[in-house]
């Protein structure tokens, strides 16, 4: 376990974790801070995430951390930053990474000595980097790992100006694909999503990093967005059409490459071997020079919290969870077919085998009055933090009525709740819908509109 001093430099010390002496902050996330770092026997610089367990667990992100660090370990490639080390202590995890000098891409290219007055870089410029960006995704991709948010705002540059992929947390494994080959996770940032990931059908994860790919370099060739919208669902509609225009300046050979790329049809989607074959790619095209590492060892990526199990199992049962999960756009556009928002947040009587309501209230209180009204019509309840499981006491048509209820928050004072029948009869289900919708008619969020009807 590695030596933790207090991170709070005065002019003798400074934090220390392990052989790292500690620097200044030089990065914030959400989860995660990211700090300077020299290793106090070869003076090397390096960059040091630092994450607290204790918002580990609260997330529930321990999978997903460890997922990170094999997504890491697996991918090594001079395109890429490359992790060193992972260590832990009793309270955080500390990802010892290469420490990349030369800035964020983002910001970098539109300040570039190559960046023109359009707000551009030139096509040879933009093909270089564009030449890194696909040897580095060709490559994760060959060691089953897929990146699923590619973005100007995750590549950095480094001192001689060579582009390098970071922020693996929304990665994927291919062992995490399903039977049928696909990953099912939505994820990845709206503007650069390829279509096929934003519907619920599942996604080839090469197929949606290559679209990504062709967003960004529409991006460094146009100076700005080819998919862009200030509504999400309108944003969504072009992307799932295709929906986008190159600027005249565009030589031929690139609108031609964009084109194969931002295929909204993934089956007919241009593939990276076939991009290294295309005329406008190879021009001055230079593979990446590096050695496959070839003794990635995985075995030990459960040891980042096998440290203190017993402290992690004692916080486990004292980190309840204090809210519902949070709904993002992608969500909310998966409960609404054919993304329609309009009969999102109301009850719906009609044969359908779950209903969806919102609700001001408190979360709390809204599951106490789910299973205050859901008792009398004769259901037990069980209770799961913001879930519930009701479970009729007689016997049905075909068996016993089950239903699961869920609350989700939207935002800090607006809840969606979601009631879905898991088994039994359907009519018994609707007749229990009627019932209890009119017990909970009190916390049911109404517009002005619908208060004007229902008063009148």
């Amino acid at each position: 376990m590695p030596e933790e001093s207090s991170l709070s430099h005065s002019s003798s010390m400074k934090g220390r974790v392990g052989m790292y002496e500690l620097g200044q902050t030089i990065g914030q996330g959400t989860f995660a801070k990211v700090k300077y770092a020299r290793h106090l026997c070869t003076g090397r610089s390096f960059a040091i995430k630092i994450l607290e367990k204790e918002t580990i667990l609260k997330n529930k992100m321990v999978q997903l951390i460890k997922r990170e660090i094999s997504t890491m370990k697996l991918v090594k490639h001079p395109n890429i930053v490359q992790l060193h080390e992972v260590m832990a202590s009793k309270t955080k995890v500390y990802f010892v990474l290469e420490y990349v000098t030369g800035g964020e891409f983002f910001e970098k290219i539109v300040s570039s000595k190559f960046h023109n007055e359009k707000g551009r870089l030139s096509e040879r410029e933009a093909r270089k980097y564009f030449h890194q960006l696909i040897n580095a995704v060709n490559y994760c991709h060959s060691q089953g790992v897929y990146h699923r948010d590619l973005k100007p705002e995750n590549l950095l540059l480094d001192a001689n100006g060579n582009l390098k992929i970071s922020d693996f947390g929304l990665s994927a494994l291919s062992e995490q694909c399903l039977k049928d080959g696909l990953l099912h996770t939505t994820c990845g940032t709206p503007n650069y999503v390829a279509p096929e990931v934003i519907y619920e059908n599942g996604y080839d994860g090469a197929k949606a990093d290559l679209w990504s790919c062709g967003v960004i370099l529409f991006v460094l060739l146009a100076g700005f967005l080819p998919f862009e919208e200030n509504n999400v669902l309108l944003l969504y509609k072009k992307i799932r059409k295709g929906d986008y225009n190159c600027p005249s300046w565009f030589s031929s050979g690139a609108q031609n490459l964009l084109k194969q790329i931002l295929n909204p049809n993934a089956k007919q989607r241009i593939t990276f071997a076939k991009i290294l074959e295309d005329p406008w790619f190879k021009e001055g095209y230079k593979p990446a020079k590096f050695v496959f590492d070839q003794g990635v060892n995985l075995d030990d990526v459960d040891a980042v919290f096998s440290e203190s199990n017993v402290q992690l199992e004692t916080e486990k049962r004292k980190l309840q969870v204090s809210r519902p999960v949070s709904l993002n756009a992608f969500d909310l556009i998966s409960f609404s077919p054919g993304l329609n928002l309009s009969g999102l947040f109301e009850m719906k009587q009609s044969f359908k085998l779950e209903t969806r309501f919102t609700s001001k209230y408190p979360a709390p209180e809204i599951i106490s009055k789910m299973e205050e009204t859901a008792r009398p019509l004769g259901f037990t309840v069980k209770k799961c933090d913001y879930k519930m499981t009701l479970r009729g006491v007689e016997t049905g048509r075909k068996g016993f009525l089950s239903i699961i209820t869920e609350v989700f928050e939207v935002a800090p004072s607006l809840f969606v709740v979601e009631v879905r029948k898991a088994g039994g009869d359907t009519l018994e289900y609707h007749k229990f819908c009627q019932s209890f919708s009119e017990g909970l008619k009190d916390i049911v969020w109404q517009t002005e509109a619908e208060m004007d009807v229902s008063s009148g």
